[in-house]
């Protein structure tokens, strides 16, 4: 393979984990797809986060890495788990790596691979020695930039840059019966509302979100708030409120809950970063600076003042920006 003049080659991308960071290298996988061609494209992932792999079309084969013996500490399932994952790395007989990760871990599995040329985004120094070509984390720049920039290092050209999620067809049939279910109607305007994020220091007040979904439910739109399984309890106020909960669907019938809404609101988390590559419009709340914001889309944000926690944010100004995004075009004529 020599730059992007050869087509051929099997091509291997490294990002295990979690579902806003596998989404931030999906205009590098765009990208290596129009270098490439003809390459097979595999995507190494950790096995709960496969499904979104179905909505990037350019990957040709999804490898799935099975972290539970890890997790259950089983020396025997572990030690059968890491030569499954060797002989795999090797029968793909890859001849080129891309680590967008760039941990301990997937640095091992890069060198591992045999891989010729073996490219890596480097958190630090001494992981350096796991690539042939590297560029340096930065913490202060988008991590969809830090993704493309190590193509720009690998000699590939920077190519206009494409979010391009696709919704498979089945998850979005199974999200519109859920609408149906609820007494939705996916041809009225909705308000999809994620309110947790893993990280609580992002959550804003539970009781704020319940304020914006009633007055978005007085301007006649839908709200539906989504969760995890183990949100269902924390949610149980929004049910009180008799507001439909969708905790606990499918991560890609979540996807299509929001993508039968007109807007998606919540802090920054994986589902808002999956609704922007579907061209969703979003409401995004984030505190000071908003590094992780939107792709392409800085002004979807709400920030806190410099140094503020997000539960500094008036209600009225998110609001404000809800009924801003409502009455904007859909993003790219995007439509559910």
């Amino acid at each position: 393979m020599n730059g992007a003049k050869d087509t051929n080659g099997n091509i291997l991308l490294i990002r295990l984990k979690s579902i806003g960071d596998i989404l931030f290298t999906l205009p590098a996988v765009h990208a290596v797809r129009e270098n490439f061609p003809g390459a097979k494209i595999s995507f190494l992932v950790s096995k709960e986060f496969s499904p979104l792999l179905e909505g990037i079309r350019d990957v040709n084969e999804v490898m799935a890495l099975d972290r539970a013996p890890y997790h259950r500490k089983n020396p025997k399932a572990m030690l059968v788990e890491t030569f499954s994952l060797l002989r795999r790395l090797r029968r793909g007989k890859f001849s080129l790596v891309m680590d967008f990760q760039g941990y301990g871990e997937t640095a091992w599995m890069t060198r591992l691979s045999g891989a010729p040329r073996r490219w890596g985004c480097v958190y630090q120094s001494p992981r350096s020695w796991a690539y042939t070509q590297r560029v340096r984390h930065e913490r202060h720049v988008h991590p969809v930039e830090g993704n493309l920039s190590l193509l720009v290092a690998g000699g590939l050209p920077r190519k206009p840059v494409r979010n391009e999620f696709v919704l498979p067809d089945a998850a979005l049939a199974e999200a519109r019966r859920f609408f149906a279910a609820q007494g939705m109607d996916a041809a009225r305007p909705a308000l999809f509302i994620q309110p947790f994020t893993s990280s609580p220091h992002k959550n804003w007040p539970l009781e704020n979100y319940l304020a914006l979904a009633r007055h978005a439910q007085e301007q006649g739109l839908q709200v539906l708030f989504g969760g995890g399984p183990a949100e269902r309890a924390a949610l149980e106020p929004a049910l009180s409120a008799g507001f439909p909960v969708a905790a606990g669907v499918p991560l890609l019938v979540a996807a299509g809950l929001m993508k039968l809404s007109s807007l998606v609101a919540g802090a920054d988390t994986g589902l808002l970063h999956l609704a922007v590559a579907m061209q969703k419009r979003v409401v995004m709340l984030m505190t000071w600076p908003a590094k992780n914001h939107p792709f392409q889309h800085a002004d979807w944000v709400v920030t806190t003042a410099k140094g503020g926690a997000i539960s500094d944010i008036g209600t009225g100004a998110v609001i404000a920006a809800c009924m801003r995004a409502l009455a904007e075009p859909a993003p790219g004529g995007a439509s559910g």
